[in-house]
């Protein structure tokens, strides 16, 4: 399994078109072979994950989600191997 992390800095007011667009193409996405789901967040330290996983708020919403909304679930951890701006990247379109 691959992951592509795509993350944003918009440029003031461009918050409402970004969305717009972003829904459109979630539609295209969601029907793409080898596709499999859109959740994701971002650390800066292992540890910081670990302290999440410890909040007690979040292991409120772990049992109830575990109890009464989720069928199954799976958590894969990864580190980013590359990581590139609009600057350093080379765009050929």
């Amino acid at each position: 399994m691959y992951a592509v992390i795509f993350d944003v800095e918009l440029q003031k007011g461009g918050q409402e078109q970004y969305l717009t667009i972003a829904s459109k193409l979630k539609e295209q996405l969601v029907t793409m072979p080898g596709f499999c789901q859109l959740s994701l967040s971002f650390w800066e330290r292992k540890e910081d994950i670990d302290n999440w996983k410890k909040n007690l708020d979040h292991m409120n919403a772990q049992a109830l989600e575990r109890a009464k909304l989720f069928k199954d679930y799976r958590i894969r951890l990864a580190e980013v191997y590359k990581d590139y701006t609009m600057e350093t990247s080379k765009f050929e379109g």
